[in-house]
């Protein structure tokens, strides 16, 4: 069987979702009840930084075009601020679509902070009060609708809460859901646990759920994958014959060969893990359908689009520059289509 790899096709340069004056990060897409695709991406004002920009100004917002390919158009806010009140009031980010039934599920990380606003040119940063509470505050949660438009129902409170002196137990976010069919749920997340008064390595978690509407248990007391061997983040999941199937953000090379290329791995159960016999997913040097190759700055997020149950295209959040989310000019979601 080919891998993601060598399943991909050129990408359209006018393709996925980008937004003048916006940041756009973290695309994922459905087929709506309208036979239209539908992005559900996160965007925040190119007025604030982009990292860590989304921690307190990220809205989920809905796009669409005709084809998988794109171009997609902005249609509207999905999950916009609702106040330090909420426990998702200030930040929305991570979404990721999928359906049961009749019941579009929106997965998603939600943050809050109960300081003043963030205004472009206070000097928000790394250090900045603001960030520093937000990104303790980051929690997943859960959106339903019964159609793509909405309106959508969020959760009261995150269906996965820290807890104490475990590997999560200073945030939750990156969901990863995959929907069995009868129903229930694995979901896969990233975790970070309190060292101190500050935040340790990233982790992989796995919790399950009976309904999608939960309750979510956390299936184990590590990581699923040992963090001294795994630096990953960005997991996306899917259900095959054999088992679980993975993508993932390799944050160091240590695993594909290339610093934040992709990893594929597999699982016969969700749980226990290890790298396919192909493990490099996806590069972060993409060749365009113009014949031009180009090595993007970032390369993340990644999303893929099934039809009758097999992958037909790799979504994936960009950024132009050399590197690193604060050397970027332009953020955008693009789509590589992929070989039957």
């Amino acid at each position: 069987m080919q891998s993601i790899a060598e399943r991909m096709l050129p990408a359209p340069r006018e393709g996925g979702f980008r937004m003048e004056g916006y940041w756009v990060w973290c695309g994922s897409v459905i087929r709506g009840e309208d036979d239209r695709y539908h992005m559900f991406a996160s965007r925040w004002p190119k007025s604030l930084p982009m990292h860590p920009g989304w921690l307190v100004a990220s809205e989920i917002v809905r796009a669409v075009s005709d084809t998988p390919e794109g171009p997609y158009f902005f249609q509207e806010v999905v999950l916009p601020a609702r106040g330090a009140q909420y426990w998702d009031g200030r930040s929305t980010h991570n979404p990721h679509i999928t359906k049961f039934g009749d019941k579009y599920l929106l997965y998603y990380m939600g943050s809050m902070h109960p300081l003043p606003d963030v205004v472009a040119g206070d000097g928000f940063g790394l250090e900045d009060p603001r960030c520093i509470v937000a990104r303790s505050n980051k929690r997943v949660g859960l959106a339903m609708a019964n159609s793509v438009f909405g309106p959508w129902e969020r959760s009261e409170k995150p269906i996965l809460p820290v807890r104490p002196n475990r590997f999560d137990s200073y945030l939750t976010s990156n969901p990863a859901p995959c929907l069995q069919e009868d129903g229930s749920v694995l979901l896969v997340y990233k975790a970070r646990q309190y060292e101190g008064n500050v935040h340790g390595k990233m982790t992989i978690g796995a919790a399950a759920a009976d309904s999608y509407q939960g309750p979510y248990r956390v299936l184990t007391e590590e990581p699923i994958f040992p963090p001294n061997q795994f630096h990953i983040e960005d997991p996306f999941i899917w259900k095959t014959p054999e088992g679980y199937e993975l993508l993932a953000k390799d944050m160091e090379g240590t695993l594909c060969g290339e610093r934040h290329g992709g990893i594929h791995a597999v699982s016969p159960d969700g749980l226990n893990w290890q790298l396919s016999k192909t493990p490099k997913a996806y590069s972060r040097t993409v060749l365009w359908d113009d014949g031009t190759e180009q090595t993007m700055g970032n390369l993340e997020r990644p999303f893929l689009l099934f039809h009758d149950g097999k992958p037909t295209h790799l979504f994936a959040a960009v950024a132009d520059g050399p590197g690193g989310f604060r050397n970027a000019e332009n953020t955008w979601n693009m789509v590589i289509p992929l070989k039957p």
